[in-house]
C-alpha cells in the first residue's frame, strides 16, 4: 500500500492542554500509531479565542502536526479524532509529495536549506535593440497628436 505524508490540524480544548502540554503530544502519536502511521513532527501552533464556541469552549490550542500513514487509514484517523474528548475540531490535508521536506522542516522548527538559483537571463541585461526604442518612444508622442483641437481665440494663437 502506498503511503502518503498528511497535515492535521488540532483544536484542542485550551484547559485539558494547559493542564498537560506533554499528554497532548503523546495523544497525537497514540492516535497516528494505531492506524498504522508515524509521526514525523508535531507542534503547538498557537492558543486563541474561537470565533464561535465549540462544545462550550471560547478558547483553542491549535495542533499542528504532519505525519505518514496509508491513504486507507485516514477515514479510520479522523473518526478515532471525532472520538477523542479533548479534540473540539480536527482537518487532514495530504500534502504534496514536493513540499513534504520543506512543510515538516518547518514544523519542526529546523532551517531550511533552500537550492541555489539557477542562473538565469533577463531581457534588462541584454543590450536594447534598435526596435525597442521607437515603440516604447511612439506613446509619448502619439499623445500630444491624439488630443482634441482647440476651439475659441486660443486656437489662434501659438502657446508661449
Amino acid at each position: 500500500m502506498a503511503q502518503h505524508v498528511y497535515e492535521c490540524m488540532f483544536i484542542f480544548d485550551s484547559n485539558a492542554y494547559a493542564r498537560d502540554p506533554q499528554g497532548v503530544s503523546a495523544r497525537v502519536t497514540k492516535l497516528v500509531e494505531e492506524c498504522g502511521g508515524e509521526v514525523l513532527a508535531g507542534r503547538l501552533w498557537f492558543e486563541q479565542k474561537l470565533a464561535y464556541p465549540i462544545d462550550g469552549q471560547r478558547k483553542g490550542a491549535y495542533w499542528l502536526s504532519f505525519f505518514r500513514m496509508e491513504g486507507q487509514r485516514i477515514a479510520e484517523f479522523n473518526r478515532a479524532c471525532q472520538l477523542e474528548s479533548s479534540i473540539l475540531r480536527s482537518l487532514t490535508l495530504k500534502v504534496e509529495p514536493r513540499m513534504v521536506e520543506l512543510r515538516v522542516s518547518q514544523a519542526s522548527g529546523q532551517p531550511v536549506a533552500e537550492p541555489e538559483p539557477e542562473p538565469v537571463e533577463t531581457a534588462e541585461a541584454s543590450p536594447p535593440t534598435e526596435t525597442a526604442a521607437p515603440e516604447t518612444a511612439a506613446p509619448e508622442t502619439a499623445a500630444p497628436e491624439t488630443a482634441a483641437p482647440e476651439t475659441g481665440d486660443a486656437a489662434d494663437h501659438p502657446p508661449a
